[in-house]
């Protein structure tokens, strides 16, 4: 399930931020606004997608899709949640694909500051110096 969110925040880095991006293992370790949506599978099985971006990274988006040049903090947790949802949703339609299905839930804003869940797998996608994680965790229990 992560790589198909993976291939899903490459094309946003892509045709949405049209920039260049590396992605290693791992979360950021720097403060970031952080957002989670909960995914069903067609087996039963839940997973939780947490989409952590520092504020330059959510700022850039901010920029792109408002036009704003510096976002008051409500905005910027707004689009946090916003990218949450794209991503993970265009993730959806490429695992429709593959023949695995699942349903996304509503995205829900968690916090401002470090990456401290618990989690699966997770990755880092930088852009230049700006950072965007993306950790999953399983779990039937939320």
């Amino acid at each position: 399930m992560l790589s198909t969110i993976i291939t899903a925040t490459e094309h946003f880095c892509t045709h949405q931020i049209r920039s260049k991006y590396t992605i290693k293992d791992g979360v950021s370790k720097t403060r970031t606004l952080i957002a989670y949506i909960d995914i069903d599978t067609n087996t039963g099985q839940r997973h939780r997608v947490y989409v952590a971006c520092d504020k330059n990274f959510i700022q850039t988006i901010a920029t792109l899709f408002l036009d704003e040049v510096e976002s008051d903090e409500e905005t910027l947790m707004d689009m946090t949640l916003e990218t949450a949802n794209l991503i993970v949703g265009s993730a959806k339609v490429l695992a429709e694909n593959d023949e695995v299905s699942y349903t996304i839930n509503t995205p829900y804003f968690e916090k401002t500051g470090l990456f401290d869940f618990e989690y699966d797998q997770a990755k880092v996608i930088s852009i230049g110096n700006n950072e965007l994680t993306i950790a999953i965790k399983e779990s039937n229990g939320y």
